[in-house]
């Protein structure tokens, strides 16, 4: 198992995970990893990159690989501003359609915590919509301790949880 940044080499992997994602591609999470946002696979590649120096929220993507494979990926905001406070929290991850239910949420959003510690980081938000029973599930398993929700514009909740990083 590694849980590491893309390079150029990943390109057939890369590839493979995103069409996985079928018809849910418009809605993959995270977001940055939607290649149809890019020109190129070198563009999406230059693009997580440079989240990572100049960006109004630092972040870093990180993919699960497993036995040759691309699961999951997570995206690390490395502190937060008023919108992610309130919506995206500090990591947002998702899990392949085809791989989800075995646990790798859970493998991932533990991997991403790990990470965070890296930068220092003594407790992380993470949120998830109300109605995503499984995410909130991840949360809960990881050590999430639910806040005050959040009623979005459109009348939906995000719900809020803190986990301390040990």
């Amino acid at each position: 198992m590694e849980f590491r940044r893309l390079t150029i080499n990943d390109e057939k992997l890369f590839m493979e995970y995103f069409n996985a994602w079928g018809e849910e591609q418009e809605s993959i999470v995270p977001s940055a990893t939607n290649f149809k946002r890019y020109k190129s696979f070198q563009d999406f590649i230059n693009n997580l990159e440079e989240r990572e120096k100049s960006y109004e929220v630092l972040n870093t993507t990180l993919f699960l690989i497993v036995d040759g494979k691309i699961i999951g990926s997570s995206n690390i905001r490395h502190y937060l501003n008023e919108f992610l406070m309130n919506y995206g929290g500090h990591v947002g991850y998702g899990v392949r359609p085809d791989m989800r239910g075995q646990g790798y949420a859970s493998k991932i959003l533990n991997e991403s915590l790990k990470f965070l510690k890296s930068l220092n980081l003594e407790k992380a938000l993470i949120t998830c919509d109300e109605e995503n029973i499984a995410s909130r599930k991840v949360i809960l398993n990881n050590g999430g301790v639910q806040d005050q929700s959040h009623i979005r514009e459109d009348g939906g909740v995000t719900n809020r949880f803190w986990i301390v990083i040990k």
